[in-house]
């Protein structure tokens, strides 16, 4: 699926957080760094209309996200750095039907296609489980499941591996690793994103490197060291 932005920017209050940025993009696996309050959340929210631009476009598809909003947003999930906060009802199973009861499906389609999601994560024993009592793991293997139950084709992650333990963090690193759907991962955790197609470095609100893995993690260590 291509991403387009058109002199995409978003200006907070006089303040640009993003300035102009036109960038196409398309690969399956694609990472986004930088310092903190660099514009990368930003520039992944306008993805799936989070944010609006404030000058420019954004394109998903071609989808317009501000025209064709609801239809742009259909094409893409996002996970939060804390997952458990877009957790909406109280037991997982619950929780990942309700983007699906939304949509308007019928009771065992919606029945059908959790068991399917919960089995494709090898969550299925945790269906009937509090989400509040999920492990940091099981959690945001649960919001995956949430987010990709309604089949969008890009999943944006941000900071996956956040808080999460050695064990929990291999975890996740192997089921973005095996996703078919096309990510997009906004993360601190450098070692993720061995294996990537695309890495952008974003700083002070600007594109500051786009390459392979290895040289994007280098020109962005040089900018952290400044």
């Amino acid at each position: 699926m291509d991403i387009v932005f058109s002199a995409a920017t978003v200006t907070y209050a006089g303040r640009a957080a993003l300035h102009p940025l036109t960038l196409a993009l398309s690969e399956p696996r694609i990472g986004v760094v930088g310092l903190n309050g660099s514009g990368k959340t930003t520039m992944a929210r306008l993805i799936n209309g989070l944010v609006k631009p404030t000058g420019g476009t954004v394109t998903v598809d071609g989808l317009d996200t501000v025209k064709d909003e609801s239809a742009a947003r259909g094409k893409t999930g996002f996970i939060f750095q804390n997952p458990q906060h877009q957790m909406i009802l109280p037991i997982l199973a619950e929780d990942i039907a309700f983007g699906l009861k939304n949509r308007g499906l019928g009771k065992a389609e919606i029945a059908e296609r959790t068991e399917a999601v919960l089995a494709r994560f090898g969550i299925t024993h945790l269906a009937r489980r509090r989400v509040h009592e999920l492990s940091g793991g099981e959690t945001q293997l649960g919001a995956i499941a949430s987010v990709l139950v309604t089949g969008p084709d890009l999943l944006i992650l941000d900071e996956p591996t956040n808080q999460l333990d050695l064990k929990n963090r291999a975890l996740i690193e192997r089921t973005v690793a095996g996703l078919p759907e096309q990510v997009l991962v906004i993360t601190h955790d450098l070692a993720l994103l061995d294996g990537f197609d695309r890495v952008l470095v974003f700083h002070e609100g600007r594109l500051a490197a786009d390459d392979r893995p290895a040289e994007a993690i280098r020109a962005y260590r040089e900018i952290a060291a400044c």
